[in-house]
């Protein structure tokens, strides 16, 4: 079973209470349907021959019909909850997925796909339920018409059962080109997700070289592709309705032709012979699945898409805390990818500075030391507990992270930081600006206008207030002018704690304790900034730096 399919399956089993309400409801209508044309044959029978019960009969049609309406009513609102419901609980648990992998999501799929992936197709999956049970429901007008016209005359029967193979042969063709051509629908209107969110990344930039005319034609360029897939679709459905909608008025008459013959010969009432007729349409009721099979076609194409995606490998968490120590990172043998780190050192309580050329290798190696990557070969390790085996809360509480554009999550600013925010904020230079805003630290940050430096000092802040052991800074004070720059400079010297930092300016690697020099992927040397000064190649890295 493809992976895709037994999400499907488990989008019904887990859907709580759902999926027995829609059946009850769709089950209860089918069967009064069912009930109708037998009543109302026996009305037409009473009222013919004059009998005194046709008035019951009739309050039971009635009655009949009122449930009918009800059970649809009921229905079409349990559909709703239903794929609400499915939807929202398949969409929190691939957000959670794609947040416990990390950033290995963002390397194997765009954002935009994962944006695509975690919305549209979640909601096509969420219908997943409606549609199947719906489907299924539709078997109990067809069998039941079934039994009804053997018990009516079992000639009848056999003109039925060949127009429903002659349905059923439809639908399967009609499931499997639609899955199918849903597939390759869906992996367009990603596509152009994945373009329109790196478009809107580069809002700014697009709008001042005058590019947005281009942009939007790079964006939109997948569109005839989509038009391509929409026209299949479409053509699928037509030539399947058009191929189970003929089987139903085809049996109509079949069944009135043959019925009439038995009427005329006395087999038949004239109750018996409109019932009959009726059953031969409730029979014919798989024709209306189409819209329930195309639902479950592109249910099913959505959750191959989705189950890619938790596919995933999540980040794994051991069980063990950390020991007293001054956050001591240690590299063994490490390799990943393009970089070799081999065995490497930074003392706690020290500052490291990474330095290399673009491509070196600073924040892969910067993103080994906070666990943001595991290597591939070998093991880090922190105050001497490989970092896989920390548990994720004190992961969390030993190394705080900052980035060159950060992302600040929290409804405030003080939310952003986290706790002991004002402190934080002192450390990163970033009080005195908070300060002056309306609401100060409780600023919704909606509200708050930042600039790039801004905003990487509340990163700064964030990281100086979770890291108790280690921070690890990926050019995080690119942004900052100068002075802000020095005095952060001398927050991240000061302290009890580790400090790894991938550096682009010259006074940023003399001030450390030690600089990691990588060229191609490798550690070319490791010491202190004034012994290394004396070699060619690293000079040439400053070239041009602000000091």
């Amino acid at each position: 079973m493809r992976a895709g399919d037994r999400l499907v399956i488990g989008a019904v089993r887990r859907n709580g209470p759902w999926p027995a309400v829609l059946a009850l409801t769709a089950v209860a209508g089918a069967a009064g349907e069912l009930a109708i044309p037998y009543a109302i044959g026996r009305t037409v029978d009473t009222l013919v021959s004059g009998r005194p019960d046709g008035t019951s009969w009739l309050a039971l049609c009635v009655c009949l019909v009122v449930v009918v309406m009800l059970c649809e009513s009921l229905g079409v609102w349990a559909r709703g909850a239903s794929g609400a419901h499915a939807a929202a609980t398949l969409r929190l648990g691939v957000l959670r997925h794609v947040l416990g992998a990390g950033p290995a999501a963002t390397r194997r799929f765009p954002e935009g796909e994962l944006v695509s992936r975690a919305g549209l197709n979640t909601e096509e999956v969420g219908r997943a339920p409606e549609t199947v049970i719906s489907a299924v429901a539709l078997l109990v007008p067809t069998v039941g018409a079934l039994v009804m016209l053997t018990l009516i005359a079992p000639v009848l029967t056999l003109t039925l059962g060949a127009g429903i193979v002659v349905i059923l042969l439809a639908l399967r063709a009609f499931l499997r080109a639609t899955t199918a051509i849903a597939g390759g629908y869906q992996q367009v209107q990603g596509e152009i997700a994945a373009r329109l969110v790196d478009a809107m990344d580069g809002a700014r930039t697009i709008a001042a070289a005058g590019t947005a005319d281009r942009e939007a034609r790079r964006v939109l360029a997948p569109l005839p592709r989509l038009r391509a897939h929409g026209m299949d679709l479409w053509r699928a459905n037509a030539t399947a309705a058009v191929q189970a909608g003929l089987v139903v008025p085809l049996l109509e008459v079949g069944v009135l032709i043959a019925g009439g013959f038995m009427l005329a010969a006395g087999q038949l009432t004239v109750g018996e012979l409109y019932a009959a007729a009726r059953y031969a349409v409730l029979g014919a009721a798989l024709s209306t699945a189409l819209g329930h099979v195309g639902g479950l076609a592109r249910a099913r194409a959505a959750a191959e898409r989705v189950s890619d995606v938790l596919a995933l490998t999540p980040v794994a968490y051991g069980p063990r805390t950390l020991p007293p120590g001054q956050g001591t990172v240690e590299f063994r043998d490490v390799a990943v990818g393009e970089l070799t780190v081999g065995d490497l050192t930074l003392p706690g309580g020290t500052v490291t500075a990474v330095v290399g050329r673009s491509g070196a290798g600073k924040s892969l190696l910067a993103a080994l030391a906070g666990r943001l990557a595991d290597p591939e070969r070998g093991t880090v390790l922190l105050d001497g507990v490989p970092l896989r085996e920390l548990s994720r809360g004190e992961l969390n509480r030993a190394i705080g992270y900052a980035f060159e554009r950060p992302v600040l999550l929290g409804a405030t600013i003080a939310e952003a930081i986290g706790p002991g925010h004002r402190r934080a904020a002192v450390a990163a230079s970033a009080d005195t600006f908070v300060r002056r805003l309306p609401l100060g630290y409780d600023t919704p940050l909606r509200e708050a206008p930042m600039s790039g430096g801004e905003r990487q000092r509340l990163g700064l802040a964030r990281a100086f207030a979770r890291g108790e052991r280690l921070l690890v800074l990926d050019d995080a004070t690119s942004s900052l002018d100068t002075v802000t720059e020095r005095q952060v400079s001398r927050a991240l010297t000061t302290g009890g704690r580790t400090r790894l930092i991938a550096a682009h300016r010259l006074a940023t690697a003399a001030r450390a304790d030690q600089v990691v020099w990588l060229e191609d992927g490798k550690v070319r040397a490791v010491g202190a900034h004034h012994l290394l000064w004396r070699e060619p190649g690293y000079r040439a890295i400053f070239q041009g730096a602000a000091s």
